[in-house]
């Protein structure tokens, strides 16, 4: 039995698998025939996912990871192909309607009170890469590249794409790679800021297992505050910010686990947080 396989849990379609490790959640993307590309089907089902993973209080760690060796690689040319005679009102409507259903996974990963680790092997491309960088984590094997994509299409980016790559680069770089959209290799995604660490490919389940546990056992409802606390630092000024801070701070410091780390750390022993 794979180490992802411990306790299956009902399935939201066969584009997404989710699974259980304990307080780990491992969503897998799985088309691997088409190297997992992004469509409606996919980005619905991932939506339903993410959405209900953000709900269950037992889940205080979710992993998202792609099926045979690819994370995603863009959206799913077949079908943009396929819907090339359609209305240009009936295209467009349908685009729309995708998009949508792709941006719900994006603001549930986002916005739900806990770590989000992206495990990338292989193909992170267009929203692939959109979705490695709505992760809170992300951690890379040595074969895997990043690459944008949309401009080779003549089409401009989803799923967050031209909000977060500003904010990890800065607006010329990220224009840079957008506009030329050339492969980037993971020790490159590493220097650039991209991916927190890279791994041998035949160790990535291991070390993303490793460190969604060490996640899973750490202080939830602060690691929710602070996923709040960085969205809001993108539109507020200082003071806003300072006052959030005091807000977020004193939430967490009516937590059991506040109370478990100052304990532990008189004691001087590790801290067992239980995330409430």
């Amino acid at each position: 039995m794979k180490s992802w396989e411990i306790t299956r849990q009902p399935p939201v379609g066969d584009t997404v698998l989710t699974e259980r490790e304990g307080a780990v959640a491992i969503v897998t993307l799985n088309r691997p025939k088409c190297l997992n590309a992004l469509n409606f089907e996919l980005a619905d089902a991932l939506g339903d996912a993410m959405h209900a993973l953000e709900a269950d209080p037992e889940v205080r760690c979710v992993v998202l990871r792609g099926a045979g060796g690819h994370f995603l690689a863009g959206g799913d040319i077949d079908t943009f192909a396929a819907d090339l005679d359609a209305e240009p009102a009936e295209r467009a409507a349908g685009f729309r309607l995708g998009i949508h259903a792709a941006h719900a996974a994006v603001i549930a990963m986002r916005r739900m009170p806990k770590p989000v680790v992206a495990s990338v092997d292989g193909a992170a491309a267009g929203a692939g890469l959109s979705f490695a960088l709505a992760a809170d984590l992300a951690i890379l094997s040595d074969r895997a590249y990043l690459a944008t994509g949309y401009l080779q299409l003549g089409t401009t980016p989803d799923c967050g794409l031209t909000f977060t790559l500003p904010r990890a680069l800065g607006t010329r770089k990220a224009m840079e790679l957008l506009m030329l959209a050339e492969r980037i290799d993971a020790q490159t995604a590493l220097a650039l800021g991209l991916a927190n660490r890279v791994v041998p490919a035949g160790e990535i389940d291991a070390e993303t297992r490793k460190l969604a546990r060490r996640l899973a056992a750490g202080p939830t409802i602060a690691f929710g505050q602070l996923k709040q606390l960085m969205r809001e630092s993108a539109r507020n000024g200082l003071d806003a910010q300072l006052a959030a801070e005091i807000e977020s701070f004193s939430v967490c410091a009516l937590s059991e686990d506040f109370k478990e780390g100052v304990r532990a750390f008189e004691a001087k022993r590790p801290p067992r947080f239980e995330g409430r």
